[in-house]
């Protein structure tokens, strides 16, 4: 479960990021309550992994997909360029993770 736990707790990252990048553009209250949810609940999840998952690995894991989410979330709602540098070293950042989830 602990791992389930992590990569929801991700979610609660990417979608935090990218209620940041609109809230940054429209100034609104509901896209500011929107990062305290999301961040919070992110948060929350977290917590419930690392009693399972070591703190380096968990907090490694919950930061490389949320990076690696926000990228491809920025590509495919923001206009990101996808060129194929991003894609390489997004590849790397997953496969960093992965590899952290075999070893744990």
């Amino acid at each position: 479960m602990a791992w389930l736990y992590l990569f929801i707790a991700s979610f609660g990252e990417i979608f935090g990021v990218m209620s940041i990048n609109v809230y940054v553009r429209k100034k609104t209250f509901g896209w500011l309550a929107m990062i305290v949810i999301t961040m919070g609940l992110g948060f929350v999840f977290l917590s419930m992994a690392m009693q399972s998952i070591q703190l380096g690995t968990a907090y490694a894991v919950w930061t490389g997909l949320g990076a690696a989410g926000a990228v491809i979330f920025g590509i495919l709602f923001f206009n990101e360029s996808a060129n194929w540098k991003r894609m390489l070293f997004l590849s790397l950042i997953i496969s960093g993770a992965v590899g952290l989830r075999l070893i744990e």
